[in-house]
């Protein structure tokens, strides 16, 4: 069976009220006691597979759950076993979940990559959680005949998962899970917003499965996840709206993970970075495809847009005074300290993301991709006979913010504002200190007054064309490289026209970057003279870079491949 829940996390200032709902004179608590089993190098887990035994109430039940859409669906299968065989393995610490029950189940695709009896032979209790589970089903009594059939559970659990080895680690479990038991997939989300926008919940995609290995490897998150193309579910004959959904869904399989490690506290510089090219590459793929579909939101754009900007600002900061101060000073620059204006920032990544809107936000779009995109009125329409348009389109916008830009008096007194993409890690961390060029900077020089030009308008309209081309390419190439599998030229041309747009958006990027750090150091230079060594060196990186941004921009703005 395919399990369909939606997890959250709950603020402690609306704990109690969130109690008195869910504690009702209907409600149930009951204690779970459930052990996890996994090889001991976590194949499973790699594998996104979670399998327990676990006590629910007076019955023992071996659970496995695995594969799913990603997001809100898994498959779950669940086996009640024999109490008086299972008290005997706990009595003798022998118990051990049963593989063979999975032969010829909806999950056996799942475990196919193992052989059972060798994986049966390795498995090992990791951890155990200790839950009370205060259970409510919540009915839809909206008056019309068919609601009776719509229900969804309420489950708030407390407690702790435990190491299995040793009991002395453990980490805390507060979470509400809603899961649809029967009826309209819609009455499940109805009922997520609801709390959420009492409660100020926040979604999480962080299993007990995962939070347990967490605990056993002493880590607190798990590491950032990153954009993944191969997770991007489309064939040449996918309708409009079935390919807007997708590439919805891909863009949230990075979105959500990040922005769940950050609401559970983590400061992680890559997490926030992630999930700003996660939300990035969902705002350019609203906007190109926004015809695709009826059902898109247009009141999503203006909310995921300054969640960005504000993460992109927060993280920028904070890669300065961790990153790029330490470097510097390696290379004989005075100590200068970003404290101050790291605490003036009023808003963390943590207050951006949990803010009610953007969780409500991330609650619809999840939503829409589950939605049923054959009930739309463009479901007969093939994305593959507009994909070209839209891309030649896009092209042409892009076209233009080049000849806008390079028409001005000088491009290369101009700022290029390129916002921060999709960079390597390698990108935000090297600074590339050792260049010759940089060697005779006077980083008292009268230049470095002069390097902060106008025609900011320019160069964001620049990078954005830029950025929703190359996200809006990733999605459709692999779509138009199927339409044309028999002509390996235009299968070459695709890929170096995405080869083209990367290199480019990876130079401004750097550009950006560079600038940002170069006008951060000169306006700190205004209160602390150490500062002008920092904004001399990226004055001069800004020279070497712009070259560079120009002939890369140059190859994008000559191709022709989607024209």
């Amino acid at each position: 069976m395919q399990e369909i829940e939606l997890k959250f996390l709950v603020p402690e200032s609306r704990l109690k009220g969130l109690m008195r709902q869910a504690r009702v004179k209907s409600s149930e608590v009951t204690q779970l006691a459930a052990h996890y089993y996994d090889t001991p190098d976590q194949q499973l887990a790699e594998a996104g597979i979670g399998l327990r035994i676990r006590k629910e109430g007076d019955a023992w039940v071996q659970t496995i759950k695995a594969g799913g859409d990603g997001i809100a669906a898994r498959l779950e299968h669940n086996a009640v076993l024999d109490n008086e065989q299972v008290q005997a393995m706990l009595d003798n610490n022998t118990l051990m979940p049963d593989l063979t029950i999975y032969k010829n189940t909806s999950v056996a695709p799942a475990l196919a990559e193992f052989k059972l009896k060798k994986l049966a032979k390795n498995l090992t209790r990791l951890y155990v959680t200790d839950v009370e589970r205060t259970t409510r089903l919540l009915v839809d009594d909206s008056g019309s005949d068919g609601d009776a059939n719509n229900h969804v559970e309420m489950a708030y659990d407390y407690g702790e998962i435990i190491h299995g080895n040793d009991d002395t680690q453990r980490d805390a479990i507060q979470e509400i899970e809603f899961e649809l038991i029967s009826g309209d997939i819609d009455f499940l989300f109805a009922t997520a917003k609801t709390w959420c926008k009492r409660y100020k919940l926040c979604l999480s995609t962080v299993t007990k499965a995962e939070r347990g290995g967490l605990l056993i490897t002493e880590q607190q998150h798990s590491p950032a996840v990153h954009a993944d193309l191969d997770q991007l579910n489309i064939d040449k004959k996918i309708s409009m709206p079935a390919f807007v959904r997708a590439a919805v869904h891909n863009c949230l399989l990075q979105i959500l993970p990040n922005s769940s490690a950050i609401v559970a506290g983590s400061e992680d510089d890559d997490h926030a970075l992630q999930l700003y090219i996660g939300i990035t590459r969902l705002q350019a793929a609203l906007q190109a495809f926004a015809s695709y579909s009826d059902e898109i939101n247009p009141d999503w754009l203006p909310i995921l847009k300054p969640t960005a900007m504000l993460l992109n600002e927060y993280r920028e900061l904070a890669h300065l005074a961790s990153h790029i101060e330490p470097d510097l000073q390696q290379h004989g620059a005075p100590t200068v300290d970003w404290a101050t204006d790291m605490d003036a920032l009023k808003i963390t990544p943590k207050d951006a993301i949990s803010a009610n809107d953007f969780q409500l936000t991330l609650l619809e779009l999840i939503a829409f991709t589950m939605s049923d995109p054959s009930l739309e009125p463009q479901a007969d329409q093939l994305a593959i006979d507009k994909l070209a348009k839209t891309l030649s389109k896009q092209q042409a916008k892009l076209g233009k913010a080049v000849q806008e830009l390079q028409s001005k008096k000088d491009l290369g007194s101009n700022n290029i504002n390129i916002e921060s993409n999709d960079l390597k890690d390698d990108d935000l961390q090297s600074v590339d200190l050792d260049d010759s060029d940089l060697e005779n900077v006077d980083s008292k020089s009268d230049d470095i007054e002069n390097i902060d030009l106008d025609d900011n308008n320019a160069e964001h309209e620049l990078h954005e064309q830029l950025t929703t081309l190359l996200y809006i390419s990733e999605f459709a190439t692999p779509l138009l490289d199927k339409k044309k599998s028999k002509k390996k030229k235009a299968k070459k041309e695709s890929k170096r026209w995405l080869k083209y747009l990367a290199k480019a958006q990876k130079t401004l990027n750097k550009y950006h970057h560079h600038k940002m750090y170069q006008q951060r150091y000169q306006l700190k230079s205004k209160t602390d003279s150490s500062a002008l060594y920092g904004a001399g060196w990226f004055a001069a990186m800004l020279v070497r870079d712009l070259k560079r941004t120009e002939k890369r921009l140059a190859k994008v703005a000559d191709s022709s491949v989607f024209r």
